[in-house]
């Protein structure tokens, strides 16, 4: 038996290429890039203009900087809540869970989402995925998937060169496919700040941007209500709700909202949900950076609410 060819770096490279000429700018993107490309003709040939030009590119970048903003498709693609569910998901929310896998917390957090038959998203790191591959085993053998949310989930990344970001998604994608066999499909930004950047970088590595509808802040709050009620508002099918699956100074905040919260969507006829499942995606492969086309899908993804 002959054993699989393995890619070399000019076959990697190559279908890097491949995938980045698929990459549509958003409107605003391409002002910008043919803003820059003035800009630069400017300076060279009237060097006198450089004031002015530098007025132009300082406003370009206050724009941009706009767009960095976690709700903002301003500047690319940005799943922040299903609009057209995959058939049987049209009653569903989709719970995510970022920072984990925690050995203290993420067990205690599928057994809850076990006992009401509840499905759910774990956006984990993969430094973390990489110390604790059984648990990241335990959440896919239950029925949940797994995202990237960087490999060391650094919260500069937001201010990164391309290059660096690249390398950063690609050791989380490994780590992650490595630990569980299931390479992540979706990714969201630490923080959720997108860089004027980041999308040639998802579309190189297939990975498709989500942040979410609301969020209850539970890693910073010291009040369970408070997070429970941002987490409800207007609460309906399609939400994407973040939550966090580690303790920040020996306490969890969405253990102590989760119960509620499974208990609300019941009260109200709704079902918890991973992204796959509200989506109808079949799990991509262990090999990371080999997926299908990441090409956004308009119809399941809307940029604010």
């Amino acid at each position: 038996m002959t054993s699989p060819a393995v890619p070399t770096q000019h076959d990697v490279g190559f279908a890097d290429a491949q995938r980045l000429a698929k990459w549509s700018p958003t409107p605003v993107v391409k002002a910008s890039i043919c803003l820059h490309a003035a800009a630069l003709g400017i300076v060279v040939t009237e060097p006198a203009g450089l004031p002015g030009v530098t007025g132009l590119i300082a406003a370009n970048h206050a724009v941009l900087a706009c767009g960095m903003w976690p709700r903002s498709a301003m500047l690319g693609c940005n799943l922040t809540r299903v609009t057209r569910p995959a058939p049987g998901a049209a009653d569903s929310v989709v719970l995510t869970f970022d920072d984990g896998p925690d050995p203290e917390v993420t067990p205690r957090v599928l057994d809850l989402l076990d006992r009401n038959a509840a499905k759910a998203s774990f956006f984990v790191i993969g430094q973390r995925a990489a110390r604790q591959p059984q648990l990241l085993r335990e959440i896919v053998a239950r029925g949940h998937s797994v995202e990237n949310h960087t490999h060391r989930h650094p919260l500069s990344f937001a201010g990164w060169l391309p290059g660096a970001m690249l390398r950063e998604l690609r050791r989380a994608q490994e780590a992650i496919a490595g630990a569980c066999g299931q390479a992540p499909q979706y990714f969201r930004a630490p923080a959720g700040l997108r860089s004027p950047l980041l999308d040639p970088v998802l579309a190189v590595t297939g990975l498709r941007l989500v942040s979410w509808t609301r969020r209850g802040y539970d890693a910073v709050s010291s009040c369970p209500d408070r997070v429970y009620r941002r987490m409800t508002r207007n609460l309906c099918a399609g939400d994407i709700l973040l939550l966090h699956d580690r303790a920040t100074a020996g306490r969890c905040m969405a253990l102590q909202v989760l119960p509620r919260l499974l208990a609300r969507f019941a009260a109200e006829g709704l079902s918890a949900a991973s992204l796959r499942m509200a989506l109808g995606e079949p799990p991509r492969g262990a090999t990371a950076g080999q997926a299908a086309d990441p090409a956004c899908q308009p119809p399941a993804a809307h940029a604010s609410r």
